[in-house]
């Protein structure tokens, strides 16, 4: 991908730059030292000036910062200075005698060390709070001076470099403040400009590269532990001017001596440090004497790496274009004496007008303004003048910033206070109304630097401004009948229009002169009028008036009223200014020597450096006693103002002691109001908690009865439930007894069929009988078994329901209702199982009676077999007993049950004993007691089941 270059423009400062700074603890802010001796601070970001920072009387060469970045050292030639960056004041100056200068003054990484490196060679290092010396360091005795012109010092500030007007670049231990190394360069190198470390990552500060800028334009960078050379850049051809090193040690950006920025790749320039070394630097070492006799000389060799062409692609670089002038230090001081004022009128002449981007070093340059800072400082400091403190109310502007640099009353800016400074250089200008409209155009151009406006302003009062004050406090009668004389030699039709109109020279020269043309001309215009009258002689500006005049004849030759003069000659009107300077330079060239304003006014006078001339050419006692009235009047004023606040003052406390009664009235009335609505909000927040605690009590109640409700028919349905149970038990019963007593008709027709054929299948179905028996127990077991299961089930029921009750005593009257609720419904479930046994019972009587009529039948039937019956119910007999006496055992707590069966059975056996014949008693006794164990069993069976 291309590269691109980019840019961005801070601040064009319209001088030149001779020291930069950057990292301060602001990090968007950096410093800039200028040409004129002064110091400023940018905001990169905002593109805003910060400060100004004024003091030295010489060129600025080099700004140092603290590693804190709060502190920074400004160095000139025969001071340096010690700033506070955070309120821009300064806090210490270093003084030295004139016949030595400063080289260099730096703060020591890591530290508050300041060293200072003196024209004489000499090394200091100083406490940077006190200012206190610490140490020197020592220079070799050798005989010949090093003239030290740079220096570098390690990121860990152990170890400083030094070199001068030689090859040899001596090394300082700053710890031991020794003398530990003397490094001779190549034979080509005379001179050393320049020398920087170049950090590496993980040497720990100590850095051990050094790179040595010299007079052939080629940085050349050694090892100063191995002194080999490892790379070098520039050539003779496309030599460095030069160089600077990133902090971290990764690229070098080195200025061209073409003009051109060129950016280096540390880590390509040492991927090959390999070649076969070639014998180019040497290293001088101690031999531990104080003489120059322990100087020996060792030649180390070191490989020499030219830095690598990249393939295909060529290094891009912005070629500057040359400034117009000469960029050779302090030569912009000597510019104004290298300018050719004919030259300079030449090119007006052709070009009518002067390059906007030189116009303001131009005029500077015609002016030849001295610049004396400590005059302007010490104007500046008087403060604002009392004829200046209403200025905003008889000239209000619409930018705040042209109206701070009229007035500057804003004590946080850095603008001087321009009108204020010439009514403190003289008297007459705090008394002059028209002073801010003359400086106006001035001060709106340059706004950005006070100091060439005061400048300019005064130079043009001086002599463009001649004999202006000598009417005061009338306009100068003198200049006005000048101008006159001029316009009547060339144009006396229109000064007679004028006479006829009423209109004297006051009401169409005077605005022009005092508003210097600000009010009728446009900007572009202004500048190129006053590209001429700088040029020229102060006379060309009364000319300059009798030509806009003349050129405007034919608009004002149609006004008759004076109100259209006033209009015309306060308001902007159409105008070709090059027909107007033509006629001004022929006006110029025309007009003769006896009514020529040259003749009667001085030549151009520069203000004088140092100091500014006294200004004195005004009648005196009328300024003074105006000033002496103006001070009376302003002394009255504040007795006045002073009267006026206490009397608003007590007013106020009045008011104030009012609107506090009043506010406090107002504050108990507020605050019984809002305690009485605090009431009424109480009042009503105890009703809704009322109302909710009867809807709460109400939905209780029907929560209550629908749970009654609930618990009424499930208990409803529970019974119903028990009755369709019931009701479904009877009918398994005479289903069961129905089947039973089929199944009986079935044996006894099976056995009416088959009793002729028992007598040969007795032993089969003797077996068979046992067999039956035998199940008819085991299933009789089961039942047994399954119903005291049930018991147990349901006294475990009965006793985890008890347990359950025990455990709720959440409601007293809820559990009695529920209580008595159960012992009703266990009573009707009594009541129900009552009249179901008692149905059963009935039901097994009428079974018993139809039983005892089929027996009755069969006993006909059986009368026949009774002889073979007799034997098999014999048999029967003694296997049935020892049966039933197990199952009789077993049935002991059902006696009381059976008791009423046997009152039937006994019943029922004496009827039957009555019906029988004498000769079958026998066989039917038998026969009953085979019957009478089986009906006795199924009727306890059948009776246990419906007490269960």
């Amino acid at each position: 991908m291309e590269n691109i270059d980019r840019f961005k423009l801070v601040q064009k400062t319209g001088q030149a730059c001779t020291a930069l700074a950057f990292s301060l603890r602001r990090t968007t802010e950096f410093l800039v030292a200028l040409s004129d001796y002064s110091i400023k601070c940018f905001d990169k970001d905002t593109k805003q000036l910060v400060s100004w920072m004024r003091g030295h009387e010489g060129a600025v060469s080099s700004l140092s910062v603290h590693s804190s970045g709060r502190y920074a050292i400004s160095t000139s030639s025969d001071t340096a200075q010690l700033w506070d960056l955070d309120t821009f004041q300064r806090k210490r100056k270093l003084n030295i005698r004139q016949s030595v200068g400063i080289q260099k003054v730096f703060f020591l990484p890591l530290s508050n060390t300041i060293l200072s490196c003196f024209t004489d060679d000499s090394i200091f290092a100083w406490e940077s709070d006190t200012l206190f010396s610490k140490y020197q360091l020592p220079v070799p005795q050798d005989g010949s001076r090093k003239h030290y012109k740079a220096f570098a010092v390690t990121q860990d500030g152990k170890t400083l470099a030094a070199g001068g007007r030689s090859n040899l670049i001596h090394l300082y231990c700053l710890d031991s403040q020794q003398l530990f190394r003397i490094i001779q360069m190549p034979p080509k190198v005379r001179t050393v400009r320049q020398i920087d470390f170049l950090p590496d990552s993980f040497d720990g500060g100590s850095s051990q590269i050094l790179g040595v800028l010299s007079q052939d334009g080629i940085m050349r960078f050694i090892n100063i532990q191995t002194c080999k050379q490892l790379f070098d850049l520039g050539s003779h051809d496309d030599a460095i001017t030069s160089a600077v090193v990133c902090p971290k040690g990764r690229h070098i950006t080195a200025v061209m001596d073409n003009g051109s920025l060129r950016i280096y790749s540390v880590q390509f320039l040492t991927q090959e440090t390999n070649k076969p070394p070639q014998p180019l630097v040497k290293v001088v070492t101690a031999d531990k004497r104080g003489d120059s006799s322990w100087l020996k000389m060792k030649v180390h060799t070191g490989a020499v790496q030219r830095p690598a062409k990249t393939s295909g692609r060529r290094i891009q670089t912005k070629r500057l274009r040359a400034p117009a002038v000469s960029t050779l230090e302090d030569k912009e001081n000597d510019l104004p004496d290298l300018l050719s004022k004919k030259r300079l009128r030449t090119l007006l002449k052709t070009f009518g007008e002067y390059p906007e981007k030189y116009r303001m070093f131009i005029w500077r340059s015609l002016l030849r303004l001295p610049e004396n800072h400590a005059a302007f400082s010490s104007l500046t400091d008087k403060g604002v003048h009392s004829a200046y403190l209403c200025l905003h109310e008889r000239y209000p502007i619409k930018s705040h910033r042209l109206q701070r640099g009229l007035q500057s009353q804003h004590k946080g800016l850095s603008l001087p206070r321009v009108l204020s400074a010439l009514a403190h250089w003289s008297a007459i200008f705090g008394e002059a109304e028209y002073l801010p409209l003359v400086a106006f155009p001035f001060v709106k151009l340059f706004q950005n630097n006070p100091l060439i406006c005061f400048e300019v302003v005064a130079t043009v009062i001086v002599n463009w401004c001649q004999h202006w004050f000598e009417y005061f406090p009338n306009p100068p009668l003198n200049i006005l009948s000048m101008v006159e004389n001029v316009l009547a030699l060339h144009d006396k039709e229109l000064l007679q229009h004028f006479v006829n109109c009423g209109v004297t020279s006051q009401l169409y020269v005077w605005p022009l002169l005092e508003t210097l043309f600000s009010e009728v001309l446009t900007r572009e215009e202004w500048l190129k009028l006053f590209d001429n009258i700088f040029t020229n002689h102060p006379s060309f500006l009364l000319m300059a008036v009798v030509a806009y005049v003349t050129c405007c004849r034919a608009p004002l030759l149609l006004c008759t009223h004076r109100e259209d003069f006033e209009y015309f000659f306060h308001h902007r009107n159409t105008l070709d200014i090059g027909g107007m300077l033509k006629e001004t330079y022929r006006l110029m060239e025309t007009t003769p020597a006896d009514l020529h304003p040259g003749s009667m006014l001085s030549d151009f006078e520069p203000l004088t450096c140092g100091q500014y001339p006294v200004f004195n050419k005004y009648p005196t006692f009328i300024v003074e006693y105006q000033s002496q009235e103006r001070e009376r009047i302003h002394q009255q004023e504040v007795e006045y103002l002073r009267e006026r606040q206490a009397l608003q003052d007590l007013r106020a406390e009045a008011v104030r002691q009012q609107a506090e009664d009043e506010a406090w009235y107002t504050q108990q009335e507020l605050l019984q109001e809002a305690e009485e609505q605090r009431r009424r909000i109480l009042q009503q927040e105890e009703n809704k908690l009322i109302e909710q605690r009867a809807r709460l009590a109400a939905m209780k109640r029907e929560l209550k009865v629908k749970e009654l409700t609930l618990l009424d028919a499930a208990r409803r349905r529970f019974l119903k439930h028990q009755q369709n149970q019931r009701k479904i038990e009877l009918h398994r019963l005479d289903d069961e007894i129905q089947r039973k007593v089929s199944l009986q008709a079935q044996e006894t027709a099976a056995a009416v069929q088959d009793m002729e054929v028992r007598q040969m299948e007795l032993d089969a179905q003797r077996r068979l009988f046992e067999q039956q028996l035998a199940k008819e127990q085991e299933r009789v077991s089961q039942e047994v078994r399954a119903e005291v299961g049930a018991r147990q089930r349901r006294a475990e029921t009965e006793d985890t329901t008890f347990q359950s009750l025990l455990q709720t005593d959440s409601d007293i009257s809820q559990e009695t209702k529920r209580v008595l609720e159960e012992s009703l419904a266990q009573a009707e479930q009594l009541e129900v199982d009552a009249d179901w046994q008692t149905e059963v019972i009935r039901r097994l009587e009428k079974a018993d009676e139809e039983l005892e009529q089929r027996r009755q039948q069969l006993s006909e039937l059986s009368r026949e077999t009774h002889t073979k019956e007799e034997q098999l119910v014999q048999l029967m007999m003694e296997a049935e007993g020892k049966h039933w006496s197990d199952a009789v055992e077993k049935q002991d707590q059902l006696q009381e049950e059976k008791q009423a069966a046997a009152a039937i059975e006994s019943q029922r056996r004496s009827k039957l004993s009555q019906q029988t014949d004498n000769t079958t008693q026998r066989q039917h006794r038998l026969r009953r007691s085979q019957e009478e164990p089986i009906s006795e069993f199924s009727l306890k069976l059948h009776l246990n089941k419906f007490t269960s």
